[in-house]
């Protein structure tokens, strides 16, 4: 179901058919440096990954993280933006992580400003946040070029590494 659509890119919710760009997505390095090692190693893994974490929070809470595509005739998927619900965290966080091959290109703005003004204006949030490691410069740049500001050090629920909170109210 598509969600979001900007001049450059669609936001949809992601379905078992995405398992192979998931798996490839969850490996790719700056994945695994700055968000973690989820163990997704098959497509029976990415598959799981999928159907318990954005389909679950889709039927729980109306959103999630969006498959990120190309308006192209390919619909070339590039990465991950959306609203998560995290434990640990009172207010509901933009989440984003795109393949290495398609940084720096703006679909990271494009997709998180669009997201954004999604949870304002369709779900009606008042506050959104956004976490990234502190060595993640280039996720801190695009937090405040979506308008967040830094706010102060976390740490999450059964985490060792503290994160930079971001915020922005509307």
């Amino acid at each position: 179901m598509k969600v979001i659509e900007t001049e450059h890119l669609i936001l949809r919710w992601l379905t078992t058919d995405d398992a192979a760009f998931i798996l490839e997505l969850l490996n790719d390095p700056s994945w695994i440096r700055f968000i973690g090692d989820r163990g997704v190693r098959t497509l029976e893994d990415a598959g799981n990954y999928i159907v318990t974490g954005p389909m679950e929070m889709y039927s729980r809470l109306g959103f999630g993280l969006f498959l990120t595509e190309l308006k192209d005739a390919e619909r070339t998927p590039v990465g991950l933006c959306g609203l998560i619900k995290r434990d640990g965290l009172e207010d509901v966080d933009l989440g984003f992580g795109f393949l290495g091959r398609f940084h720096s290109k703006g679909y990271g703005s494009e997709a998180a400003a669009a997201t954004l003004a999604f949870g304002r204006d369709q779900i009606g949030l008042q506050r959104i946040v956004g976490i990234t490691t502190v060595d993640n410069v280039a996720s801190s740049r695009l937090l405040e070029k979506v308008g967040m500001k830094y706010e102060k050090m976390i740490l999450l629920p059964n985490d060792t590494e503290e994160l930079k909170l971001y915020g922005v109210e509307f």
